[in-house]
């Protein structure tokens, strides 16, 4: 039988790096970890990174985590609820500046799983930070991630968990600006949208809170407005709506606003004149429409603060948890309303 000799290229290493830019290892360490502690031109940078493109080298990440003593991973478990054009922007910031501080960013889709029981799913993969969106971290669940090596547990919601840094997601604001909004244009029995998709409860019942707090002492009134996210949905409220006797709606956020337009419009209603429509988000689409859509634009933080907050908890584990109030929000009148 004849034999066949198989060559198989070695990986490139960081030594073969170095030779190929003509720098130490050490050098090739500093540039492609990012280290700022120590200063290297420019010129070395790139020829560094030239090197390592044309060898198609890529550094270690096991390796790197057993220098370093932690993994540089931050874990983003995937949203249970819809995400919106706006979180996914703050999401797409988000991870830009992570990885600008050298941190691989995984999003980890843990359907099914929740509180502590999805904690323990993403201990496994060791993380060194883990940014939990929504609600069902407990205390035992941060607890958890810590002991597996977590240096920084960061929740996104409506409250803060014990031992985890928190920023605070203050949705009663939106709907008191719409409350206020619609209030003042001479509107007084106004409906609120519920969303019926599974998740959204937590931030629509804020919303619904704050729009009563808004009218409250008033001669206004509030009324829920159930609705699922499609067309035969909206089409059954808008066949309703006279008996409601509605003047004006806050429609939870721009999709809901432009799917509960449509189906009033379809049924003869008036807007602003029978009805004003107001949504929250400013999305692009809402400025489209006709009549062009009345909105809360909401300040979410910024990506780059909160990768800084990641990175401070990282360096320093024993910090004090750090908790920011954010979600500013101001109303955006236009013809709806």
């Amino acid at each position: 039988m004849r034999s066949v000799m198989v060559q198989i290229p070695n990986t490139p290493t960081s030594a073969d790096v170095a030779r190929l830019a003509g720098v130490s290892r050490a050098t090739v360490s500093y540039v492609l970890n990012n280290t700022s502690a120590v200063r290297i031109s420019d010129a070395t940078r790139r020829r560094v990174h030239e090197a390592a493109r044309e060898l198609g080298y890529v550094p270690h990440a096991a390796a790197r985590s057993l220098r370093a003593g932690h993994s540089r991973t931050v874990l983003m478990p995937a949203p249970a609820i819809p995400v919106g054009p706006l979180y996914s922007g703050f999401l797409n910031e988000l991870q830009w500046a992570l990885g600008r501080l050298d941190y691989t960013v995984v999003q980890y889709g843990s359907v099914g799983l929740q509180g502590d029981e999805a904690a323990r799913a993403w201990a496994e993969l060791r993380p060194v930070a883990v940014l939990v969106p929504g609600t069902g971290l407990g205390p035992q669940g941060v607890a958890l991630l810590k002991r597996s090596g977590a240096r920084a547990v960061v929740t996104l919601g409506p409250a803060r968990v014990d031992g985890a840094h928190a920023l605070l997601m203050d949705h009663d604001t939106v709907g008191h600006c719409a409350g206020v909004h619609l209030y003042q244009r001479g509107r007084r029995r106004i409906g609120v949208v519920m969303p019926e998709e599974p998740g959204l409860d937590v931030y629509a019942r804020p919303r619904l809170a704050g729009v009563r707090e808004a009218l409250r002492g008033t001669d206004a009134g509030v009324t829920e407005l159930p609705l699922g996210y499609t067309e035969e949905s909206a089409a059954e409220l808008a066949a309703r709506w006279p008996r409601l006797g509605l003047d004006g709606v806050f429609a939870y956020n721009d999709e809901y606003a432009m799917l509960l337009m449509r189906a009033l419009q379809d049924e003869g209603v008036r807007i602003p004149e029978d009805v004003a429509v107001i949504g929250a988000d400013d999305l692009m689409l809402g400025r489209l429409l006709r009549p062009r859509l009345s909105t809360v634009h909401i300040d979410l933080p910024s990506g780059r603060d909160l990768a800084g907050l990641v990175d401070r908890a990282v360096r320093d584990p024993g910090g004090e948890p750090e908790v920011h109030t954010v979600l500013g929000a101001s109303v955006i009148r236009r013809e709806s309303s």
